[in-house]
C-alpha cells in the first residue's frame, strides 16, 4: 500500500509541469490520483496542495465552461475526503470551509488574470486596427492633397503658358509691321510670367510649410475680370457677366469658380480654332447655388458631352447616364477632368460638350452649402 501511495503522489507531482500547456489534463490526473488516495483510506497529504496551481492555470487559460467543472471536481474531492473524517482528523468544519474558500479564491484569481489578458489583447488588436486605419486615412489624405496640388499646378502653368505662347506668337508676327503692338504684347507676356511665378512661389511655400496660411493661392470671383482681360489680350473675344451677391461665398467655393473659368478659357484658346467669334462667361449666384457657364462658337474637336454627377453618386455614373470620366475637348487632356474633380468635391454637377449650334460649352452648378445630405438633415 505504501508503494501505491508513493506512485500516486509521484503522478500528482509529475502532472504539475504540464499545467501550462495542458491544464485540463494536468488537473484531471491530479484529481484522479488524489481520489485514489482517498479510496485507499489516506487522509489529506501535503502534496495535494499542488492541485491549486493546476486549478489556477486552468482558470487563467480557459473560460468558465471549462474551468468551473475543474473547480467543482476539486471541491467534491475535498468534501468527500474530509467530511467522513471530521471526528477523527485534525480538521474541523471551519478549516474545511477555509479550504473551500481557498479553492474558490484560486479559481477567481485565475479567471481575473484570464480576463485581464483578454482585455490587453483586445486593446493591442484595437490599437493595431487604429494604426492601420490612420495609415490608410493618411494615405488617402496624401493622395487627395497630391491631386489638389496637381490641379492647382496644372491651372497655373497651363493657363499662363498658353497666354504666353499666344501673345509671343502675336508679338513675333507684328514686330516688323506694328512694333508698338508687339512691345505691348511682350509686356503682357512679362506680366503674365511674373504672375505665374508669384503663384508658383506661393504654391511652393505652401508645400514647404506644414500649415496653410494666408498666402495660400485662392483666387476668387473678384479676379475674374483680370482673367478675362488676359484672354482678351491673347485674342480671345470674351464677354464676362457676373450676377448676384457672392460676398457670402466661401473662399474655397470662389476658388473653384475661378479655376473652372480659367481652365475653360484655356481649353477654348487651344481647341476653339481661329474662327471663334464670341466667348461668353457667366457667373450667377442664387440662394443655395452658384451657376457657371462658359460657351464659345468656335469649331473645336467635337466630342460627346459629359455630365459629372455629385460626389455622393456612385463612381462612374452621371445624371445624364454617361460616364463622369469622359474625354475632354482635347481628347485625353486633364483640363475637363480637373473641372469635374473640383465640381464633384464641392458636391455639384457639371456638363461639358459641344453645343447644338456649334462651339463648346462648360456649365457647372455648385451648392453654396457643401455639407452632405445627411449632415443637412
Amino acid at each position: 500500500m505504501l508503494l501505491v501511495h508513493v506512485l500516486l503522489a509521484a503522478a500528482i507531482g509529475a502532472a504539475l509541469p504540464f499545467r501550462h500547456r495542458h491544464p485540463v489534463a494536468a488537473l484531471a490526473v491530479m484529481v484522479i490520483a488524489m481520489s485514489a488516495h482517498a479510496l485507499l483510506g489516506a487522509p489529506l497529504l501535503p502534496i495535494d496542495v499542488l492541485a491549486l496551481p493546476a486549478l489556477y492555470s486552468l482558470a487563467a487559460r480557459h473560460r468558465p465552461p471549462v474551468s468551473v467543472p475543474g473547480a467543482a471536481a476539486l471541491l467534491t474531492w475535498l468534501l468527500a475526503t474530509t467530511l467522513p473524517r471530521l471526528g477523527d482528523e485534525h480538521l474541523n468544519p471551519g478549516e474545511v470551509g477555509l479550504l473551500c474558500v481557498v479553492i474558490a479564491w484560486v479559481w477567481t484569481w485565475g479567471t481575473l488574470v484570464r480576463i485581464r489578458r483578454a482585455h490587453l489583447d483586445e486593446l493591442g488588436a484595437r490599437a493595431l486596427r487604429l494604426e492601420r486605419e490612420q495609415h490608410a486615412l493618411a494615405e488617402a489624405a496624401a493622395a487627395e492633397e497630391r491631386a489638389r496640388i496637381a490641379r492647382e499646378m496644372h491651372d497655373i502653368v497651363s493657363h499662363s503658358l498658353s497666354v504666353v505662347v499666344v501673345m509671343s506668337e502675336g508679338a513675333a508676327a507684328t514686330v516688323d509691321t506694328a512694333p508698338e503692338r508687339a512691345r505691348e504684347a511682350m509686356l503682357r507676356v512679362r506680366d503674365t510670367g511674373r504672375s505665374a511665378l508669384a503663384d508658383m512661389r506661393t504654391m511652393l511655400g505652401v508645400l514647404r510649410s506644414p500649415e496653410t496660411g494666408p498666402h495660400d493661392p485662392q483666387p476668387g470671383i473678384d479676379r475674374l475680370p483680370e482673367l478675362v482681360a488676359e484672354s482678351r489680350a491673347a485674342g480671345l473675344p470674351v464677354q464676362l457677366t457676373v450676377d448676384g451677391d457672392h460676398a457670402a461665398l466661401s473662399t474655397g467655393l470662389e476658388a473653384t469658380v475661378y479655376r473652372i473659368v480659367q481652365e475653360a478659357l484655356t481649353n477654348t484658346r487651344r481647341h476653339a480654332g481661329p474662327e471663334v467669334g464670341r466667348v461668353e462667361v457667366a457667373v450667377r449666384t442664387d440662394p443655395g447655388s452658384v451657376r457657371v457657364r462658359i460657351a464659345d462658337d468656335g469649331q473645336g474637336p467635337a466630342t460627346a458631352p459629359t455630365t459629372a454627377a455629385p460626389a455622393s453618386a456612385p463612381a462612374g455614373t452621371s445624371t445624364a447616364g454617361t460616364s463622369a470620366a469622359g474625354t475632354s475637348a482635347a481628347g485625353n487632356g486633364f483640363g475637363l477632368r480637373g473641372i469635374r474633380e473640383r465640381v464633384a468635391a464641392s458636391g455639384g454637377i457639371v456638363h461639358a460638350g459641344p453645343r447644338p449650334g456649334g462651339g463648346f460649352e462648360v456649365a457647372a452648378e455648385l451648392p453654396t452649402d457643401t455639407r452632405t445630405e445627411g449632415e443637412r438633415t
